[in-house]
């Protein structure tokens, strides 16, 4: 009997994680120290969260009996993804988890932002939240703090629960040196010459301050109200641990401000047109 146990815990808890993480759409994920998983006090209550609780813990920590994995192998090994998604969310807004999921950011593991003007910004993923079965995953650009669906279909299908609301925002308030300026160096389409930059800045300064309102022309957007749509238009608010970050809040409260002035001056022109 002793023989047949020779294998350490290590070698045993990493079996079907690394399985896990080696499977394809599940590249998002890092991997969960044993110690952590092992700690009961970490996993507070996901036994409410996840049926057949022990035995998916036993799955993923390889100690699973042979004859239960038998019997039940189809649905442990959904209840097994579920619990260890929901420790993940756990994991990585801890100090060795922000650093595992650091080096993914650095790689651009997650992918770039499509938007041109954020200069292929990595993104980082992140759940609209954390309750699961409710929203697939997201990804957050630093840069324009939107949100973007995952190119892969197989890492659509992720459940944003599994990394949480918090985490992006988290990462950057730990290091914040990595939050990305927010108007950096464009791309290299931009068109630059004598005193072009210096005119290029006040052209977009301009635009922050005096948004230019226009109105659809003839036979274009027939009956649709421009301010009506400029305010069913919704806005991701960053979040930790369901806090709005007080630097951010306070930009997104002046941002809604200069919103709000556009909306009543396109409701002042579309009232005066015919």
């Amino acid at each position: 009997m002793e023989e047949a146990s020779t294998g350490s815990d290590s070698d045993y808890s990493s079996t079907w994680i690394s399985w896990f993480l080696s499977s394809k759409g599940n590249e998002y994920f890092c991997e969960v120290d044993e110690d952590f998983i092992l700690d009961r006090f970490n996993l507070t209550g996901l036994n409410n969260e996840v049926a057949n609780y022990p035995q998916a813990l036993d799955l993923i920590t390889d100690s699973l009996d042979d004859d239960i994995q038998d019997e039940l192998r189809g649905s442990l090994d959904v209840q097994a993804r579920l619990l260890y998604g929901l420790i993940h969310a756990r994991w990585i807004v801890t100090a060795r988890g922000l650093t595992k999921m650091l080096d993914k950011y650095k790689r651009a593991d997650f992918g770039r932002c499509p938007r041109v003007l954020c200069a292929s910004q990595p993104l980082l993923p992140v759940g609209l939240t954390d309750i699961p079965y409710e929203k697939s995953v997201k990804l957050y650009c630093g840069r324009c703090e939107d949100l973007y669906s995952p190119k892969s279909s197989r890492h659509g299908s992720i459940d944003g629960a599994y990394f949480g609301t918090t985490f992006p925002h988290l990462l950057f308030l730990v290091y914040p040196t990595l939050i990305p300026p927010k108007d950096g160096d464009l791309p290299s389409t931009t068109m630059t010459g004598k005193d072009g930059g210096a005119g290029d800045s006040r052209n977009r300064r301009r635009i922050r301050e005096e948004p230019d309102v226009t109105v659809a022309a003839e036979g274009g957007g027939e009956g649709i109200s421009t301010a009506s749509v400029a305010l069913k238009a919704e806005r991701y608010r960053p979040r930790i641990y369901g806090f709005q970050l007080n630097e951010i809040a306070k930009l997104q409260r002046w941002q809604e401000a200069v919103r709000d002035r556009q909306i009543a001056r396109l409701e002042a022109l579309e009232a005066k047109t015919p």
